[in-house]
Order: structure tokens, then C-alpha cells, then sequence
């Protein structure tokens, strides 16, 4: 038992949590109809307001039974501790039909005889980010069977609200003049904070009795639901201590290297003013810890940054902080004076830089430490890639890093201004996680996430969930891009084929737009966001509101292939065909009013006014050009710098359309960018090219999906990766490998320059797997196990 107290003192001390597993073991009754759980309340409290709630529940156990499950649940959030030490945080973001749960077995953290179940409760109302959905105030504790029910959320439960908390750090501009609507900053006054609420033999007779709302109904069941509940569909996520490794300066004191280790404390005297600049090294998603003691009047600021600004407000190398300033989102302490008081913010911050400014008053203050306790998605690197080119492994470093800090609940587009899960960013994402991890949890509840946020008109919202209404119709067939790319890569056809609907909604949304003249769209409602630094400040496609958008139409008519693809797997054979007819009419029609000989480029609008590589690459995509054309273009627009250029998004698309010109082997030489980021001393890759408001965005992580699909070239052959097809695209490199996490196995490859153009490549592909290896004009049938393939004969070619 002594081990036991010490552990558990140890996670208290430093909230470290390894949730446990998220359990499948639901009761089915719990599935079918009302809870005998109810949610609950404060009972004076407003209840759609800003606010921070606490929740008790002190039960006896006679033993510890070997489970305890129980279902967990809160608007805005929770954060559940059981005998003082923290569990679990949700719930998982969703919406009033799809409201999250988690199920936990809390059986490891009890005890025989008495027993306290807690949590911390919030509501950030109006201030809410704008990626949660809410209703009101309120929590929910459901136990699996009778034997749990103990603990079910009632009006046995105590509550109070907690007034230490003011929000700070607002979006309106107070921190910095930028989109940024991920909640306010947390100013917590150490003197009105209820110091020891979550521990067993806290004196809790104060607190007054929750007020009952409803009782729960899950998804289907219902007659006047406030929220109806569906399981967390997500593993649970973990949290790991993570130690700043250097101050940068400080002024009013001077630190010693040990107190970052947590192994000597900061003493700052009376009456002081000092700050201290921390710098992680690399961007970092985590909740920051403080531990002071002592310092009664004094005030304490923590100030997040991904980079430092200049006097100009540029950002420059990041790893240069001479005549530089930090800026953004922070939260304040406000010291008691007690003992070993710890701050939190209630809910993760984004940064490389954190700023500590501190004023003391008539007390010293100690610091006895500041640490980051990192979270996220569990997302596991499975995959490897190495090469020649030794910056490679920098780049696919930082990448995964990249997509690690956007995957969370939701895939976020970047964590420190808007954690938003976009569609557009969001296809990307999700192909990321396939080849990087094999995980298709988040893709799944994406593609889930979207088809939820569905409009009377048959769009997806572009992005979702969010209190706030945006359509983005091209964001909408990126939508049906991700069912397709999630039927290509795995076999899941009753996933796939409830989508069927939906996706025919957005095409007859276009469709019924179709100019029957010009047999192009014509004009479209909505945000037409294509890409960024692009067409006008909104980067909005020449031709969408009036009519006539090359590269809407031809975005149009990529996605009727697909699909055509899925309506011919699932025997839509009319749908098959209708799909087909429009998107040739479509092709033709705008190729025919939008290309310029001359230029041999597609323009934007058939005014041919205006050019941009955004409209080629989809010529090339749709299939609106032959190959020799669609090389021809291709050639072109990465030549001819005068027109539009894509920045980093849609340099996925870029490199698509030169896979489908048969021109991969240009990819390596298409790297430079990465390469200027990594020389600007970014740890994750911005949202577009200097100047920047990201510098973590996961949509410019894509060169993490193409080492592996595109240098090393492998792809699923026929749907549900049933076959894989390996075509390496090496560009200038002489040697490259990867491993991959097929659904079967480990494929694993080497490849090898054999002179100009030949090479010897090692395969080893899962023993149930076949598919096929192609290299310049030979193609080879590859099998399970291990195979060895030499080519030295250089490239025939047609004279």
C-alpha cells in the first residue's frame, strides 16, 4: 500500500493520466432507450452563461470489484478526477444529435470503504470555441449495470459553481489581430479557488444539491432530447510530462538550468517584476503546469507563441528571439498564498514559447516548477522512410510532427488559432494518418463529422462541428473525395454505402447549377474558397459568383468520376453512367471555352482573363486532357510564373496531377518550399508561404503521405487496397525505402538507381497480398513474401 500512496501522489502531483482503455462493453440497454442516470446542474446558475462547476459524489464499497464502468458525459467539458487523482477529460466534440460519451472502467482507482468521484465541469458560453456545439450547463455520470448505478449523476450529487475563474485573452482581437476562435484565456484567483475539491474527506456540506434536467436518450430514441447520446468513437487520448529544455532570457532574475529539471525552485522576492521566456524547441500541444507556493498578492502571466514578432509584427526565423517580442493567447494566476498551488488552463494550449511575467507583492513567491503536459490523438507512427537525401528525414520528421499537434478530437487545421476540422484540410489529414499510421479512427469520425453537419440544401457545412454556419461547396465534394479515398484503402463497404445519398445531394447541388448553354457552372452561393494568396483576398475562384469557373467545373467533374467509381461498386448502374455522360460534357465544354493555344494554359473563366495553375491541374485531374496534352500543360504551368501559383494546400494537387501525367519523377525537385520552411526554423509547417499566420497546419504536411505514395509509389490498386500497386518515382534520388501499414501487414521497400534508368528494388508485401510493380514501360506482378527485381535496361521509347 505504501507503493500505492506514493504513486499516487506522484500522479496527483504532476496530473498525469493514462486513461484506460475506451471500453466496448456497453450494457445494450443503455443503447435502446432512457438512462436511469439524469443530467445534471447547478440550480441558480445561468445556465447557457459562462462558467465553472465542480461535481461530488462520496460512495462506500464493501471491496473493489475487478471493473467499473461507468459513462461520462458534460456540455461544454469535463475533466473527471476519482479519489483525487485524474482520469479522463471529454467528452470527444460532436453535436446535439451526436453527443460523445466516454465509458471508462474506473475499477484502478478505488478503494474499499469510502470513495469520492469528481469533476470539473465548464461552460464558456458565449466565449465558447467555435468547434463546440452546446445546449447548457449540465453533466452526466451513467453506470454500465446495477452494480455501478451507485454512482449515476442525481440530485445526490453536490455542485458548486467556481468563482475563481474569469476568462481572459478574448477573440476579439485582445491578443492578436488574427482569426483566432479557439475560447478564452483562463484568469483564476487563487483565494476564491476551492483548494482540494477533488480529494476524498473534502468538506463538502456547503455545496448545493445538482438539480436533475432530463434523463439521457441515446441516438434513435427520443421524444424531447436535449442531447442524444452516441459513444465516443475515438480511443481515449493520454496525457505525457514533457520539461521545457532552455530559457531564452529573463530579466528581473536570473535562473539556474536546474529549475527547469523541477529540482530547485524559483524564488522570487517581494515586490518584484520579472519575466522569463521558456522555449519547448518545437511546437508542442499540451496543458501547461504551474506549481507555486507562497506569493499572496502576486500576479502571474503565461503567454503561449508558436514564434516571436519584430517591431514590424513579421515572425522571421523562428528560432530568433534579438528585438523581438511575444504575442497571444495567455492565461493569468493569481495567487493565494498556500502551498504547492498548481494552475492548469481548462483546456490545451498551443506553443513553442511560453513567457512567464510575474509581479510580486508584500510576499515572496516560489516557484517550484513549470512543466507541459502533452496531449492529443494517439496517433502511432507505423511507417519509415529514408533516403539519400538525408533533409528527407527533416522534412518527414517535422511533417508527422505536424500532423500529430492537428489530430485531436477532431483533425484540427492548426491548434493554436482556430481548431477547426475543415473538409478541405481534413482530405489531406486523413490520408496522412492512413500512411503514416494505419489508424482510421479520425478519418471515420470525420467523414462521420461532415456528413452530421449536412444543410437542407444537400452541402456539407465546411467545417464541422462548429456553432457557426460556413459552406464551402468545393469543400463539399473534397467530402465526397474522402468517402472515395476511404474505399479505396479499406474494406468497409456498410460504412462507405451509407454516404450513397448524401453524396448524390451535393452533386445534384451542382448539377442544378450547370449553365445548359455554356455546359459550365454557372453562378454559386456560398464561400467558393479554392486556395489561398490566390484571385482575391477570400481566395475565391475567378468565375464562382458570376459564372463560369474553370477550375470549380473541373473540380466538378473529378469528382463525378469518383463518383462513378462508387456508384458502380455498389450497383447504381444508372447513376454509373449519369455521372460519366456529365462530367465528359463538363470536361469538354470547358476545355474547349477556357484553353489558350497560345499559352497552352486553361484560364480561370472562358474571358481567359486571367490564369492560375489551380485551373490546369484540374484539366489534368478530370481527365479533361489526354496524356500528351495533360503533360503539356503540366509543363507549362510549372514554368510559367506569371500566373496564379498554388500555395501549400494545393501542392497535393499539384503533385496528383503530375502523377496522373506520368511525370512523378518531377516531385523531389517540388520540395523547396519544405526546405525553406525547415531554413526559417519552423518545428511544424505553416499554412502557406511568408508571411504566415500558422506555423502548424496539417494540410502542408502532405509530403508525409507522398514519400510513401509517391517517391516510393504505393497505392491501392483496386478498392480496399485488395491489391497494391508499387510504381517509385524517385526523381533525382538514388536510394530510397520505406515501410507501410497495410490492413494485412507490413509492406516494406527498397529501392536502388541502377545507372540512368534502371533499378533493383526489394519488396516484401503481407503473404495474402498480390499486386503490381511498375517501373517506366515494364510492369511486374509482384506476390506475398519477399521478392528482389532488377531492371537495367533503360526506357524504350516511340521514335
Amino acid at each position: 500500500m505504501k507503493f500505492k500512496a506514493i504513486l499516487i501522489n506522484h500522479l496527483v502531483l504532476f496530473g498525469i493520466f493514462t486513461a484506460k482503455g475506451q471500453s466496448s462493453a456497453i450494457n445494450p440497454a443503455l443503447l435502446k432507450g432512457a438512462w436511469s442516470a439524469g443530467w445534471i446542474t447547478h440550480p441558480t446558475a445561468m445556465q447557457r452563461e459562462y462558467g465553472v462547476y465542480h461535481f461530488r459524489k462520496t460512495f462506500t464499497l464493501p471491496i473493489v470489484p475487478a471493473t467499473f464502468l461507468i459513462h461520462v458525459s458534460a456540455d461544454n467539458r469535463y475533466r473527471l478526477f476519482v479519489n483525487g487523482i485524474p482520469v479522463n477529460s471529454g467528452p470527444a466534440r460532436g453535436d446535439l444529435f451526436n453527443w460523445y460519451y466516454e465509458s471508462l472502467d474506473i475499477a484502478a482507482y478505488l478503494k474499499p470503504g469510502e470513495n469520492t468521484i469528481a469533476a470539473m465541469v465548464w461552460n464558456m458560453g458565449t466565449l465558447a470555441p467555435v468547434a463546440q456545439v452546446s445546449n447548457q450547463t449540465a453533466f452526466l455520470v451513467q453506470g454500465n449495470t446495477s452494480a455501478e448505478e451507485i454512482v449515476n449523476t442525481n440530485t445526490g450529487w453536490k455542485v458548486l459553481q467556481n468563482k475563481a475563474y474569469t476568462p481572459c485573452s478574448l477573440d476579439n482581437g485582445e491578443r492578436l489581430k488574427a482569426y483566432m476562435v479557439i475560447g478564452p484565456g483562463d484568469q483564476v484567483d487563487g483565494s476564491q479557488y476551492p483548494w482540494g475539491w477533488e480529494y476524498p474527506g473534502y468538506n463538502d456540506a456547503s455545496w448545493e444539491n445538482a438539480m436533475e434536467i432530463t434523463h439521457p436518450e441515446p441516438v434513435g430514441y427520443g421524444t424531447d432530447n436535449r442531447w442524444t447520446l452516441a459513444p465516443r468513437n475515438i480511443p481515449l487520448f493520454e496525457e505525457h510530462l514533457s520539461r521545457f529544455p532552455v530559457v531564452r532570457r529573463s530579466s528581473g532574475i536570473k535562473v539556474e538550468p536546474e529549475f527547469l529539471t523541477g529540482k530547485k525552485t524559483l524564488k522570487i522576492p517581494a515586490h518584484q517584476t520579472v519575466s522569463i521566456l521558456l522555449d519547448a524547441i518545437n511546437n508542442t500541444v499540451a496543458y501547461p503546469q504551474l506549481l507555486v507556493t507562497k506569493g499572496k498578492g502576486s500576479s502571474i502571466k503565461m503567454t503561449y507563441a508558436e514564434a516571436l514578432f519584430d517591431k514590424q509584427g513579421n515572425k522571421g526565423n523562428r528560432n530568433d528571439i534579438e528585438n523581438k517580442e511575444i504575442k497571444g493567447n495567455y492565461d493569468i494566476f493569481l495567487p493565494d498564498g498556500g502551498e504547492t498551488r498548481k494552475f492548469r488552463p481548462l483546456w490545451f494550449r498551443g506553443y513553442r514559447y511560453l513567457q512567464l511575467d510575474i509581479t510580486t507583492a508584500d510576499e515572496p513567491l516560489l516557484v517550484n516548477d513549470i512543466y507541459s503536459m502533452k496531449t492529443g490523438y494517439p496517433l502511432q507512427l507505423n511507417a519509415t522512410f529514408t533516403s539519400n537525401d538525408r533533409e528527407l528525414q527533416e522534412i518527414w520528421k517535422v511533417g508527422w510532427h505536424t500532423a500529430e499537434l492537428c489530430a485531436g478530437e477532431l483533425y484540427y487545421d492548426c491548434p493554436y488559432y482556430e481548431q477547426l476540422q475543415y473538409t478541405g484540410d481534413s482530405r489531406i489529414q486523413a490520408l496522412i494518418s492512413l500512411y503514416g499510421s494505419g489508424d482510421d479512427r479520425l478519418m471515420r469520425k470525420a467523414i462521420l463529422d461532415f456528413y452530421h453537419s449536412r444543410t437542407p440544401e444537400g452541402l456539407t457545412q465546411g467545417r464541422y462541428p462548429s456553432n457557426r454556419l460556413q459552406i464551402i461547396p468545393t469543400f463539399s465534394l473534397f467530402w465526397i473525395s474522402m468517402v472515395y479515398d476511404y474505399w479505396m484503402h479499406r474494406q468497409d463497404d456498410a460504412f462507405v454505402k451509407q454516404f450513397l445519398p448524401a453524396i448524390n445531394e451535393i452533386l445534384e447541388w451542382y448539377k442544378t447549377r450547370v449553365d445548359q448553354r455554356k455546359k459550365m457552372l454557372g453562378p454559386l452561393t456560398w464561400w467558393n474558397f479554392v486556395d489561398w494568396d490566390n484571385f482575391n483576398d477570400w481566395g475565391t475562384a475567378p468565375g464562382a459568383d458570376t459564372g463560369g469557373s474553370s477550375i470549380i467545373t473541373l473540380q466538378y467533374a473529378y469528382t463525378l468520376n469518383q463518383a462513378a467509381d462508387l456508384y458502380r461498386a455498389f450497383d447504381h448502374a444508372g447513376q454509373t453512367v449519369d455521372c460519366k455522360l456529365l462530367a465528359r460534357e463538363l470536361n469538354d465544354h470547358t476545355f474547349a471555352a477556357c484553353y489558350n493555344a497560345e499559352k497552352g494554359l486553361l484560364a480561370d473563366t472562358p474571358e481567359q482573363r486571367t490564369y492560375s495553375q489551380h485551373a490546369s491541374i484540374w484539366a489534368v485531374l478530370s481527365g479533361a486532357v489526354p496524356l500528351p496534352e495533360a503533360q503539356r500543360l503540366m509543363k507549362n504551368l510549372l514554368k510559367d510564373k506569371s500566373i496564379g501559383q498554388v500555395t501549400f494546400f494545393y501542392r497535393f494537387y499539384l503533385i496528383q496531377a503530375l502523377k496522373k501525367a506520368e511525370m512523378a519523377d518531377l516531385y523531389y525537385s517540388e520540395l523547396q518550399p519544405w526546405r525553406e520552411m525547415l531554413k526559417l526554423g519552423l518545428t511544424t509547417f505553416a499554412e502557406k508561404p511568408e508571411p504566415t499566420r500558422s506555423d502548424c497546419h496539417a494540410w502542408s504536411a502532405s509530403p508525409n503521405y507522398d514519400f510513401l505514395a509517391t517517391i516510393c509509389g504505393i497505392m491501392p490498386e483496386t478498392p480496399g487496397f485488395r491489391t497494391v500497386l508499387i510504381k517509385p518515382a524517385l526523381g533525382e534520388l538514388t536510394e530510397a525505402a520505406a515501410t507501410f501499414p497495410h490492413p494485412t501487414g507490413k509492406i516494406t521497400v527498397k529501392f536502388i538507381r541502377q545507372g540512368k534508368d534502371g533499378i533493383h528494388a526489394e519488396i516484401t508485401l503481407p503473404e495474402s497480398l498480390t499486386g503490381t510493380f511498375i517501373w517506366q514501360d515494364r510492369i511486374i506482378k509482384i506476390h506475398g513474401g519477399k521478392q528482389a527485381i532488377t531492371i537495367n535496361q533503360p526506357k524504350q521509347t516511340n521514335s
